[in-house]
């Protein structure tokens, strides 16, 4: 199978920063948000934002990892942070692809269970193959593909990172 690069360093680089500032902007009234992001690939794109808004921000941020099983969804979701530490905030619950929605509607479903100021989703690739009727309020780009196609994300612990169609 050949890697048909749909994002490069640079272009994720770019991408973040962007859904960084369009956080920043929904969330300006704020003074502390929580940045969730899903195991494992996920949670790296949560902690890339978390970086690139402390940047631009005065935002108090926690960082937060949602441990899904992404087979079984049903099965109870864990988090880094207990459920009064995000209570009554601003929330972002962050993902590198959506595919069928099934991962993000039931890590929103958990959410659910404590009342939330804003709650918002980002992802970096928007597969626009919807099972359940979730979208992504920030995403990096959409991509109209194939069911037998399939999207990686790449994030290199040396720091190059990429996302590639297969």
């Amino acid at each position: 199978m050949s890697k048909n690069i749909i994002l490069s360093n640079q272009e994720i680089d770019h991408t973040l920063k962007r859904i960084a500032y369009q956080i920043y902007e929904t969330f300006v009234d704020e003074e502390e948000i929580v940045i969730a992001g899903i195991a494992s690939n996920g949670f790296t794109f949560a902690k890339k934002i978390t970086e690139a808004l402390k940047t631009i921000s005065t935002l108090k941020i926690s960082l937060c990892e949602v441990q899904i099983n992404k087979l079984n969804p049903e099965l109870p979701i864990h988090t880094s942070l207990t459920k009064e530490q995000y209570a009554n905030k601003g929330l972002v619950i962050v993902d590198d692809v959506l595919n069928s929605g099934t991962t993000l509607i039931y890590a929103v479903r958990h959410f659910l269970d404590v009342p939330l100021k804003k709650f918002k989703t980002a992802v970096l690739v928007d597969r626009n193959h919807k099972k359940y009727p979730v979208k992504a309020d920030f995403k990096g780009i959409s991509l109209s593909t194939s069911s037998l196609e399939h999207v990686q994300v790449i994030f290199d612990e040396n720091g190059d990172s990429y996302a590639y169609l297969s």
